[in-house]
């Protein structure tokens, strides 16, 4: 089923956009939300109507994720973990873990945001990208280190 985007999706697209959706997720999710209407030659014409104001929408959320990307680039953490031997972490650090860090430095960010491919189970410096918008993924440092 084709719909138009009313809001931006990050898993479908930006807003304003038509994209071709399951008819299930469309009628049970995206379409009593909100956020898409069916794709008709009538919802064509008014969107196109309102393309100046979504275009200005995207600009504008293009604007903020760039202005929380200076804010998080450079931005280092520190995760203090139990360590078993070998420098092998009794548990591992995930996702939670860095957006306490983070949080605890009065920086907000959804866990979706946080690119971490799987938990680290060591001790060390790594770099973490953080997708605040499409295209826009700056690198955290993040340092794990012993408890002791």
């Amino acid at each position: 089923m084709r719909v138009i985007l009313t809001q931006t999706i990050e898993s479908l697209g930006i807003i304003g956009s038509e994209v071709e959706v399951k008819a299930g997720y469309a009628r049970n999710f995206l379409l009593p939300q909100k956020m898409a209407l069916v794709a008709t030659p009538e919802n064509r014409r008014r969107l196109d109507s309102e393309k100046a104001k979504f275009e200005l929408q995207i600009a504008k959320e293009r604007k903020l994720a760039e202005e929380m990307a200076q804010r998080l680039e450079g931005v280092a953490c520190r995760i203090v973990a139990k360590v078993a031997e070998e420098d092998r972490l009794y548990g591992s650090v995930g996702v939670r873990d860095i957006i306490d860090a983070l949080a605890a430095q009065n920086i907000v960010v959804e866990k979706r945001m946080v690119l971490l491919t799987e938990p680290i189970k060591q001790l060390g410096s790594f770099k973490i990208p953080i997708r605040v918008y499409k295209g826009v993924e700056p690198e955290i440092t993040l340092e794990v280190v012993s408890e002791g």
